[in-house]
């Protein structure tokens, strides 16, 4: 890691009569032009759509005097001098060349919350990773909230970071969730500690390159002040630390499903233990909880957990709020989500694995498994996920609109395993597949879930894919 100091504030910006341009409406857009507008911004929301639902959201933005501009998100308004983004908008959009040639900054509403924070903000604890981000977030507030703390889970994982920093309510810490494309517009974020759970190509069409897609979530380590968390089992999250700029005396801590080392958390005997933050860390190891303690115990699950106790030990929270806050947790929906047992094969619900590191971590979960996937790839290639998950697939049944590159890549690395393939995308093509599989599966087997893919080919997104399984594992039931 450099050594070099780096302030863990941001220089004050003064909006009053500032020309601020919001690019984009939504969950993010509205409340930033809002935040803006209150502080005396001059507030123009562009936007490339200009549907009903656009229209009635821009006419509550006119209602208070912030100039919307609807189906033109490409042209910079003039006399702009700050862009705040939303997330979604990628760096290639046309709006943001000409701030670049015009030498205008662009915030995401990262950033601007960040700037917003009052002098007596809660510090940040920060995580990012192409997996696990969400489950990591809920398990630190847990871990937080059982050391007593007022804390939230916020960002990414759907509150609103702009509400809370603005909101009444004070917090000690929160615990943050921040996606790469919030912290490729975050350029001032300095967190108290940091995360990096893992890597592994995803959103290659926003960012451009996987080079440009982990230096953006290495973004989360910069100015880190106390420790940042990496994952053992991945190097390249190591690497993003050693490359990281932070405040003197800043830690790289690491986290292993084996024994750790000094400065590391791993499990030992079926005990997640402590080796960073204890006395004479060469020797003595603080014991967390036990691996049954996490729920559910799979191992990509049980690395959430360690990194989730990472980042609370960094804040200094004692060992056994680690232990309560993670017996206390239960994880989201369609989240390795135990749907039912039939005739002796667990039905189990990950729709969240919508690309191939999730839905290989679901894979090695289990030993026997009749697998259900399919979907949109967004340009996901499945060789390595097959070749490494061949060894514990019963049989596979096919669903979703890219259905076939994951086919060719079981005729390459896995030709002995089953495989039907549904040529359908309707959202009833689910209990078909929930019918295959049974009739795959048999006593011992999972049926998974776990379609490494996106859902919008036959869903609304991954909570209706899952929603639509356990249905029809419902079904079968009746």
């Amino acid at each position: 890691m450099g050594s070099g100091k780096v302030t863990t504030g941001s220089a004050p910006f003064d909006f009053q009569g500032k020309h601020v341009t919001v690019a984009g409406l939504g969950v993010s857009g509205i409340p930033a032009a809002k935040a803006l507008h209150a502080r005396g911004a001059l507030v123009t929301v562009v936007n490339d759509g200009d549907d009903a639902r656009s229209r009635e959201q821009a006419a509550g933005l006119e209602a208070l005097g912030i100039t919307v501009r609807l189906g033109d998100g490409a042209t910079l308004p003039e006399g702009t001098e700050l862009i705040v983004t939303t997330p979604g908008w990628g760096p290639g959009k046309p709006l943001f060349r000409a701030a670049a040639e015009a030498g205008v900054p662009v915030w995401g509403d990262v950033e601007l919350a960040w700037r917003l924070r009052g002098p007596d903000a809660a510090p940040w604890l920060a995580v990012t990773g192409t997996n696990g981000k969400t489950t990591t977030v809920r398990m630190l507030a847990a871990i937080l909230e059982a050391a007593g703390l007022r804390t939230a889970a916020v960002g990414n994982i759907g509150v609103s970071l702009l509400d809370v920093v603005l909101g009444e309510e004070t917090y000690d810490v929160l615990a943050v969730e921040l996606s790469s494309y919030q912290l490729h517009w975050a350029p001032s974020l300095r967190a108290h500690s940091a995360a990096v759970l893992n890597l592994a190509p995803d959103h290659l069409d926003w960012h451009g390159s996987m080079e440009a897609y982990a230096a953006d979530k290495g973004r989360i380590y910069e100015g880190n002040q106390v420790a940042c968390v990496y994952n053992v089992a991945d190097k390249a999250t190591e690497d993003l630390v050693r490359e990281a700029d932070v405040e003197e005396g800043c830690r790289a801590i690491g986290f292993t499903l084996g024994t750790p080392g000094p400065s590391q958390l791993g499990v030992v005997d079926g005990i997640l233990v402590d080796r960073a933050f204890v006395e004479n860390r060469q020797k003595n190891a603080q014991e967390l909880a036990e691996v049954s303690d996490v729920r559910p115990p799979a191992p990509h699950n049980i690395a959430n957990a360690l990194a989730a106790a990472a980042l609370a030990r960094a804040f200094g929270v004692p060992a056994q709020a680690v232990r309560d806050g993670l017996r206390s947790f239960r994880p989201d929906a369609h989240r390795i989500e135990h749907v039912a047992d039939l005739d002796g094969v667990a039905y189990v619900d990950d729709s969240k694995a919508t690309n191939t590191h999730a839905a290989q971590a679901s894979l090695a979960a289990y030993e026997s498994i009749v697998w259900i996937a399919g979907g949109l790839a967004k340009g996901a290639t499945f060789d390595e996920l097959v070749a490494a998950s061949a060894k514990h697939l019963r049989a596979v049944v096919l669903i979703g609109a890219d259905r076939a590159l994951i086919r060719e890549a079981l005729a390459r690395h896995a030709p002995e395993v089953p495989v039907v393939d549904l040529d359908r995308t309707d959202t009833g093509a689910m209990l078909q597949a929930v019918t295959e599989a049974k009739r795959l599966a048999v006593a011992g087997d999972t049926v998974l879930l776990a379609p490494a893919c996106a859902s919008m080919d036959m869903f609304t997104n991954y909570n209706q894919r899952g929603d639509a399984f356990a249905t029809a594992v419902g079904e079968l039931r009746a």
